[in-house]
């Protein structure tokens, strides 16, 4: 299926009201806005791009996907990597990658608020990812980050209708976007010698976190 049929096929699913908002998201900052009025939610349910606007909640994975469309329909392509900890240690990361004039930019939806938008003035990938490490955090108050996967395109698996079929979108998370061999960005030397996160600056890193929804505090 092409693009314009995708994203037209998604489109009529959506009611009116949901449909004018997903039309308004016409920028990387507008999308990135729009994630972050969802709420965040850290449950094992991964829902298709259409669930989470339905349901206006989501997390890393599932809102990763639906910035990937909306960028796609304002003539992005729908890129994304995986930032991974410890295994563990905390969550893994989705980001929803753009790019303007050869330089990386990211959006996200976190429950941590220096997880998400970053502008597009990174070189390269590591550049990009390297800007998440002194924020990624485990309730620990531990630095954590240690790698990322290479781009996946999810243009090349509309066959999977992934952006409203639940169903199709849990085939591509799980047959497709994880298990990839991550990409390291330090050393097992440097993860020994890393510092613990001071108390004032886990308080920054946390602020407006649902902390009952982090990876280790959550029941669901």
């Amino acid at each position: 299926m092409n693009i314009a049929a995708f994203i037209t096929t998604f489109e009529a699913r959506l009611p009116k009201n949901l449909l004018k908002i997903f039309n308004q998201l016409n920028t990387p900052f507008k999308i990135q806005q729009y994630l972050d009025g969802l709420t965040y939610i850290g449950e094992e349910r991964d829902r298709s791009p259409l669930n989470v606007m339905l349901d206006h909640q989501g997390h890393c994975l599932d809102g990763g996907f639906l910035a990937a469309l909306c960028l796609w329909r304002i003539g992005f392509k729908p890129l994304l990597i995986d930032i991974v900890p410890d295994p563990d240690v905390d969550d893994d990361h989705v980001l929803a990658l753009y790019q303007i004039e050869g330089r990386w930019g990211a959006l996200a939806k976190s429950n941590y608020v220096n997880l998400g938008f970053r502008e597009p003035v990174y070189k390269n990938l590591r550049e990009l990812v390297m800007s998440y490490f002194e924020h990624y955090v485990s309730v620990h108050q531990q630095k954590c980050l240690t790698g990322y996967t290479h781009i996946f395109n999810a243009a090349n698996y509309t066959r999977y209708n992934w952006a409203w079929d639940e169903a199709g979108a849990n085939k591509v998370y799980y047959k497709h976007f994880y298990g990839r061999k991550p990409i390291s960005l330090i050393t097992k030397s440097m993860a020994k010698r890393l510092n613990p996160v001071t108390d004032r600056n886990y308080a920054s890193e946390t602020l407006f976190t649902d902390l009952k929804e982090s990876f280790g505090n959550r029941e669901h």
